[in-house]
């Protein structure tokens, strides 16, 4: 790979919504590591249900020991992370099931993690999930879709250099 791929990923996504919920601009995240985009852009789903599936093909690179927040490498080489809720941390993975491992191949579409919605709700987690592209590099991220959003629907943004 050259210095040029390491620097520019693809643009071309074959993203799909991990959750079902409702769309939520970065810029309304109560976060402000989220909504000042420290970490990358992207946007956030407000979910409906306690399912998180894989939104593209890709690796697990990171999967924290509680089970809030998943990095994924995607096969073009966008970086994602699928951050679920807000101050999840401090259930302690209370209420998270996994189904990967760091390391895992995953398909588009393979469900990575179930939580508890209601849990989340009664111990006050907003649970508000950023979904972030960590590596634009200088490319501009662009949200098409708002409102609800079924879980692997495709067409929510675009990547433009």
């Amino acid at each position: 790979m050259g210095l040029l791929d390491k620097l520019f990923v693809s643009k071309s996504t074959d993203f799909a919504s991990p959750m079902q919920g409702e769309i939520i601009t970065l810029n309304k995240v109560k976060d402000e590591v989220f909504s000042s985009k420290a970490v990358g852009d992207g946007f956030a789903i407000y979910p409906k249900d306690g399912k998180v599936y894989s939104p593209v093909d890709g690796v697990i690179e990171v999967l924290f020991p509680t089970f809030h927040a998943i990095g994924i490498t995607a096969v073009d080489r966008n970086q994602y992370l699928v951050h679920i809720g807000l101050d999840s941390v401090k259930l302690n993975g209370q209420g998270f099931k996994s189904y990967i491992e760091q390391g895992s191949k995953v398909k588009q579409g393979d469900l990575l993690i179930e939580f508890d919605l209601d849990q989340m709700i009664k111990h006050e987690v907003d649970v508000t999930s950023p979904i972030i592209i960590t590596n634009l590099n200088g490319r501009r991220f662009e949200l098409i879709k708002s409102g609800n959003v079924e879980a692997k629907e495709k067409g929510l943004f675009r990547i433009n250099n």
